[in-house]
C-alpha cells in the first residue's frame, strides 16, 4: 500500500498495522538491495524478516540469579507459565520467549527458527548448545496479546563466572537487545555484585540505552538507610559501565503480587511501581514509532556501511600486493572513516565501531567486495530524505491505540479510587442479558464467612449502609499487598459501579483478599458463585 493511499484513506489512519507494512515495503524496496550489494549482512545484523515487523512489543528480562525476573514476569502476565521456576539458586537455565497462543503449548529452539511466523529464524547460527536451551512458551493469555515477553537465564557471579555455557552469551543478549522495544536489568538490593560475565552483559547492551529500565528489586526487605546506600553504590557502579553523560533511570521496587514488607519507603515503592508499569504499558502504543527509528537507525549504518566497503574495493590493486595493500587499508581504517565523513558528509556517529570492523575485514576477500552503485545510493538517499519523512505525520495522525493493558499493566488499575472512575461501569459486561436463572440459586461462596468479614465492615463506620473508596483504600492498605492487586480486588468487589461497597461487596472484597495471602491468583473477572446474591441479575419470573 503506498503513502499516498493511506492519506486517502481515512480509515486507515488508526490501523498501526497499515504503517507497519508501509515500512515493511520500504525496508524490501529501498534498503535490502543496498545490503546485498555490499555485503552488510555478513559485517552487522541479518537481514529483516517479515515477522520481526509483525512481531509484537518484545520486553526482554536479564539480570543476575535470584534477582527476581521470572518472579516478574510471573507478576506481569498474572500467573505460572510452563517452565518458569523460582528459587534463591540458578533455577533459569534457558532463554524462554512467553508469546501468545490459542492453546498453551511449548516450542523447542530448534524448531523456532525454521518458523516463518516467529522472529527468530535469524538465531541458527549461535547452534544446539544455545537452541536446545532456547524455547518459546504460547499461552491465552490476555496481556500476551499485546507483548511478547523474554525470561533469560540469571548472569553468573563471579564464583560461577568460568563456568562455561556453551554458546556465546553476550552475543546472545546482543541479539535480542536489537529486536527488544523494552530492557528491564533487575538488581537485588541485599546483592549488588558485578561479575565479569555481568560486565560483558553491559557490553552487549552498549548503543540499546534508550530501551534500558534498571529496577532495584526487593527494595521492601531494606529499610531506608540501606536503601540509600545500595541506591547510590548502584548508580555508581552503572556510571562506570555505561559511559554517556545520562544518568540511567533506575526504579527502586519489589515487583511481585506477594505483601511487601513494612517500611519507611512503602510510598515511594508504590509510586515506582506506577512509572515502570506506565512504561510497558505504553508499548503497543508506540511500536510503530519504534520500527521507523530502528529503520532509519539501520538506514544510516548501511549508508555509512557502503561508503566504507566502495572505497576499500577500490584502493585494492588489480593484480599484485593484495594481501599487503588489504592489511594496510584495515590498519588505516580509522583515517578512512574520517575521509568517507568529509567527502560525503556521513556523520560519525553512523559508523560502525571501528575494532570490530577492522577484526571482521581480517577474514573477507577484498576481491570480491562491490562499489557502489548510484541508482541504489539514489534510493536510499530517497527513503532517509522524503519517504520516512511522509510517514512520521501518518504515525503522528493515528487514533491512540488502547493504551490498556489486562492484568497489573491495565491503566485504570492506577487510577481505581478517583472519582472519574465510577463513571466507566467496568463490570457492565458481566451482566449478561439473557442469562439462566440457574445463576440465582448458585450458592454464594463468600457466605460462611460474611459474619466474621461483616464485623470489620461495621466497625469502619460505613455511612447510610455503604462504605466510600477512601476508607476502602486506608483498610485496604493495611494488608501490605501492592496497589495494583487492591485496585484489580476493587474493581471485582464493586459490582454496581457507584464508587462504594455496601456489606456484601466489602465481603466479597475481604474473601479475595484472604485468597491472595493464601497466594492463589484472582479472577480476571468475577465468577458466578462470587456475585453477590443482590446484585445477580433476576430471572424474567421475580421482574413479573
Amino acid at each position: 500500500m503506498s503513502i499516498r493511499r493511506l492519506r486517502s484513506d481515512p480509515k486507515t489512519l488508526g490501523d498501526v498495522n497499515l504503517v507497519t507494512e508501509e515500512l515493511k515495503n520500504l525496508y524490501f524496496k529501498r534498503l535490502l538491495p543496498i545490503e546485498k550489494h555490499s555485503s552488510f549482512h555478513h559485517f552487522h545484523s541479518p537481514r529483516y524478516e517479515d515477522a520481526e515487523f509483525d512481531n509484537q512489543p518484545m520486553v526482554l528480562v536479564i539480570g543476575q540469579y535470584s534477582t527476581g525476573k521470572t518472579t516478574f514476569v510471573r507478576y506481569l502476565i498474572e500467573e505460572d507459565f510452563p517452565g518458569g521456576r523460582v528459587g534463591p539458586e540458578p533455577t533459569t537455565d534457558c532463554f524462554t520467549a512467553l508469546m501468545h497462543g490459542e492453546a498453551e503449548g511449548v516450542i523447542p529452539g530448534n524448531a523456532l527458527t525454521v518458523d516463518p511466523k516467529k522472529p527468530f529464524r535469524h538465531l541458527d547460527p549461535f547452534g544446539n548448545a544455545f537452541l536446545n536451551r532456547f524455547q518459546c512458551v504460547q499461552m491465552p493469555n490476555k496481556v500476551l496479546e499485546s507483548i511478547s515477553i523474554i525470561d533469560t537465564p540469571g548472569i553468573l557471579t563471579a564464583a560461577k563466572g568460568k563456568l562455561s555455557r556453551g554458546y556465546d552469551f553476550p552475543a546472545v543478549l546482543r541479539w535480542f537487545a536489537e529486536r527488544a522495544d523494552r530492557i528491564i536489568l533487575l538488581f537485588d538490593a541485599h546483592k549488588l555484585e558485578f561479575s565479569d560475565e555481568l560486565t560483558r552483559a553491559f557490553g552487549a547492551l552498549c548503543g540499546h540505552e534508550d530501551k534500558l529500565r534498571v529496577v532495584l528489586n526487593k527494595a521492601d526487605r531494606v529499610d531506608s538507610q540501606q536503601l540509600m546506600r545500595v541506591y547510590g553504590a548502584l548508580m555508581w557502579s552503572l556510571g562506570k559501565v555505561f559511559r554517556t553523560p545520562e544518568i540511567l533511570r533506575v526504579h527502586v521496587g519489589s515487583f511481585w503480587s506477594e505483601p511487601r514488607q513494612a517500611c519507611d519507603h512503602y510510598q515511594l515503592l508504590e509510586l515506582e511501581e506506577e512509572d515502570l508499569l506506565a512504561d510497558i504499558r505504553n508499548l503497543p502504543r508506540n511500536a510503530a514509532v519504534r520500527k521507523l527509528n530502528d529503520l532509519v537507525k539501520r538506514a544510516r549504518l548501511v549508508r555509512a556501511h557502503a561508503h566504507v566497503i566502495s572505497y576499500l574495493k577500490k584502493e585494492m590493486p588489480t593484480i599484485f600486493c593484495k594481501e599487503s595493500k588489504k592489511h594496510n587499508l584495515i590498519y588505516q581504517l580509522p583515517l578512512i572513516f574520517t575521509k568517507i565523513q568529509q567527502r560525503h558528509r556521513v556523520p560519525a556517529g553512523d559508523f560502525p565501531d571501528c575494532t570490530k570492523m577492522q577484526e571482521k575485514l581480517l577474514g573477507q576477500d577484498f576481491s570480491k567486495f562491490k562499489t557502489l552503485k548510484p541508482s541504489l545510493m539514489a534510493s536510499l538517499d530517497k527513503l532517509l530524505t522524503s519517504d520516512i519523512a511522509d510517514l512520521v505525520p501518518l504515525i503522528q495522525q493515528q487514533e491512540p491505540r488502547k493504551t490498556s493493558l489486562p492484568g497489573v499493566l491495565d491503566g485504570e488499575f492506577l487510577g481505581t479510587f478517583r472519582p472519574e472512575h465510577y463513571k466507566k461501569d467496568l463490570f457492565k459486561e458481566l451482566q449478561k442479558a439473557g442469562g439462566s436463572a440457574e445463576s440465582d440459586f448458585v450458592e454464594w461462596a463468600v457466605e460462611k464467612h460474611k459474619p466474621k468479614y461483616d464485623e470489620i465492615f461495621f466497625n469502619l463506620s460505613p455511612n447510610g449502609g455503604r462504605l466510600s473508596a477512601s476508607k476502602v483504600k486506608e483498610w485496604m492498605k493495611t494488608t501490605l499487598l501492592p496497589n495494583s492487586v487492591l485496585a484489580h480486588v476493587w474493581r471485582l468487589s464493586d459490582v454496581d459501579g457507584d464508587g462504594a461497597l455496601d456489606n456484601e461487596e466489602f465481603a466479597l472484597a475481604v474473601h479475595l483478599i484472604e485468597g491472595k495471602l493464601e497466594g492463589h491468583w484472582l479472577p480476571r473477572e468475577l465468577p458466578s458463585h462470587l456475585v453477590p446474591p443482590s446484585k445477580r441479575p433476576r430471572s424474567a419470573g421475580e421482574d413479573e
